[in-house]
């Protein structure tokens, strides 16, 4: 999938990835995807409750090689 902008969460364990996904999610346009990578295989069920608190929407997710590429499309400020 194609986001345009990669976050980095690799050693980060919960909360950190959600906590830097809103950080970075404010940077972003509406309509922009941002890909998250992590190892914390909490963030499978993390990130779609936070999208689903938020609003914002969870694309889905890639696993592979001990790594999580979540994708989350802005949909407001």
């Amino acid at each position: 999938m194609k986001a345009d902008q990669r976050l980095d969460c690799i050693g980060l364990y919960c909360p950190m990835p959600i906590v830097k996904t809103a950080e970075r999610i404010k940077q972003l346009k509406q309509g922009q995807v941002l890909e998250v990578v992590a190892d914390d295989i909490g963030i499978k069920g993390d990130m779609p409750a936070w999208c689903e608190a938020t609003g914002h929407e969870f694309l889905g997710l890639e696993a592979a090689a001990g790594e999580i590429r979540v994708y989350v499309k802005k949909t407001h400020d």
